[in-house]
């Protein structure tokens, strides 16, 4: 009798609510507003969120802790500027292979699982909260192509050259970096992409044809150096305060190729010794690159991780409807500017493709005896690698967080090289102002300004020298050893920069590119952890220059 009941009471139940499965209907009894919709989208705390994969630093909102969210943190200060909790994503099924959205309509995470269309949203400054999400861009710029052509060739010649093809040249230049003229044309008519590349790439004249990709992005009176805001947690996870009792990056240049950077914020005042705008744009300072700035070199209520640096800001990112973005040609011509105008360091908190010229002009610069750290995106656990992080000559960096997990957004592989903190960091803002913000671009300006304190320390060490002795020296996080999160672990200042031997100082004016290449590899102290040979730590950088593709490298993965 008793199970005549209930099968009678769950019949009574489907009749009442026929579009409710008959297993929730206990739910349905004991909530009478079922049809209310909730103003709130609902978590759910096994999802990570959706982050675009293309932005290297994507700020997040501030309020208390979601479920299975990473921790947001208070103002610190009274005028902080906060940056906008939503990121354009879009699903792995519309994503390319190098984990770029094509053509697909554009979603935002809500703080846990599925992405939903933003609508009605209006436009932030400096590309801020609430700017329209309508498409999200393709992989590369509509009817452009970027040629390497004859550089012998005068303008008139080029144009001629062009026309034939029904092409028109945008501009041309001769990048010295890598030896090559490279000019910009756009397709003046409907023709496929394509097929114009082919015909154009067979002429006389054209050495090599390819898309022009997209790229996206992550006081008066001089303050005396301080142990920075309480916020900062970066500091002593890094151990930043004991470096900086041996060196503060003095007289080592990085450049930054990024966004603009407000070179009158307190923090950066006398810290940009020049500025170069590679999109020849006017736009003002922009919250990323000034973010990115402050992280290595803040040196009045904060403090970067090389105070005493040298910037050399370098403009390759312009506002667009999904946020900044740069393009191949752009990109290059920031690499070619930086290389020339003797950039020690250049940090690339972008991401993107794998791109033939980009991956050239990397490889140029390596043997230049240059050090080149990137972030390596925000894309998640599932997304391929993303480039530059991915190329063999960049120190790829991945993002934690105040307690030493893993930022859910970055993105994993045998390329991560080292882990900093990335997660709700203080960093400075356009107009005095500062921000809350998290990103793997942010992780990779921290190891930066790393790469600065120990330069200073040793002019001479070369690029695979300072991969190796940052991952020897490393806090050992996640697995034993080695592992595809956090790399060789979280970077530790001060056993890095107490790994080498001093030497005197040398003015950058006499370091030449020779004896960049050629100092002997320094050991690091004992009890650190041993890193597993690869070829960009023990060949020359000359060497690295020619491994393009990364192959042979034992700690990349297959697919590079």
């Amino acid at each position: 009798m008793r199970r005549i009941a209930l099968a009678l009471t769950a019949s009574a139940l489907t009749f009442a609510y026929p579009e409710i499965p008959a297993a929730h209907a206990q739910n349905v009894m004991r909530s009478p507003n079922l049809n209310i919709q909730s103003r709130m989208p609902a978590i759910n705390p096994t999802v990570a969120p959706r982050i675009n994969p293309i932005i290297a630093g994507g700020p997040v909102g501030i309020g208390r802790t979601p479920p299975g969210g990473q921790p947001r943190v208070g103002s610190m200060l009274p005028n902080a500027r906060f940056s906008p909790n939503l990121s354009p994503a879009c699903g792995y099924a519309h994503r390319d292979s190098s984990g770029e959205c094509q053509e697909k309509p554009v979603s935002v995470s809500d703080g846990g699982g599925a992405g939903k269309s933003v609508k009605n949203a209006k436009s932030g400054k400096n590309g801020g909260a609430g700017r329209p999400l309508a498409a999200f861009s393709p992989a590369a710029i509509p009817n452009e192509l970027v040629a390497e052509i004859d550089g012998s060739l005068s303008d008139a010649q080029a144009d001629a050259l062009a026309r034939r093809h029904g092409l028109v040249r945008l501009q041309s230049q001769n990048f010295p970096l890598i030896g090559a003229t490279i000019g910009l044309f756009r397709i003046t008519d409907r023709r496929p992409v394509e097929k114009v590349r082919r015909e154009f790439a067979a002429s006389a004249g054209v050495r090599s044809v390819q898309l022009n990709f997209r790229y996206w992005l992550t006081q008066n009176q001089k303050a005396a150096l301080s142990a920075g805001d309480p916020a900062q947690y970066a500091l002593a996870k890094l151990r930043l305060p004991q470096a900086h009792t041996l060196v503060r990056g003095a007289n080592v240049t990085i450049a930054v190729i990024d966004s603009g950077i407000d070179d009158k914020h307190p923090e950066l005042v006398n810290s940009v010794a020049d500025n170069f705008d590679a999109l020849g744009s006017k736009e003002g300072p922009h919250v990323h690159g000034t973010g990115i700035a402050g992280a290595i070199v803040s040196h009045a209520r904060l403090m970067g991780s090389a105070p005493q640096a040298r910037i050399l800001g370098i403009r390759a990112f312009g506002t667009a409807a999904n946020g900044a973005e740069s393009t191949t040609f752009v990109i290059l011509k920031a690499l070619n500017y930086a290389v020339l105008h003797g950039a020690q360091i250049v940090n690339m908190s972008f991401a993107g493709p794998k791109d033939p010229l980009i991956e050239r002009g990397i490889g140029a610069t390596a043997a230049r005896g240059i050090v080149m750290v990137a972030a390596s995106g925000n894309a998640g656990a599932k997304s391929p690698p993303l480039y530059p992080a991915a190329n063999a000559n960049v120190i790829a960096v991945s993002a934690t967080d105040a307690h030493d997990r893993l930022f859910a957004a970055s993105n994993r592989g045998g390329h991560i090289a080292i882990a900093a903190p990335g997660v709700d960091i203080f960093l400075p803002a356009p107009d005095g102002k500062y921000q809350m913000t998290s990103g793997t671009s942010f992780s990779a300006a921290y190891i930066s300004g790393l790469a600065a304190l120990m330069l200073e320390r040793n002019p001479a060490l070369k690029p695979g020298e300072v991969r190796a002795i940052l991952m020897r020296t490393a806090r050992d996080l996640g697995s034993p050893g080695r592992d595809d999160q956090f790399g060789a672990g979280e970077a530790d200042a001060f056993a890095a920069v107490s790994a080498i031997d001093a030497t005197p100082a040398v003015p950058v004016a006499t370091v030449s590119s020779k004896s960049a290449v050629e100092s002997p590899a320094v050991e690091a102290g004992p009890g650190r952890q041993q890193v597993p040979p690869t070829r960009a730590m023990n060949q020359p950088a000359a060497a690295m220059a020619s491994d393009k593709s990364g192959e042979g490298v034992s700690n990349r993965p297959a697919a590079q």
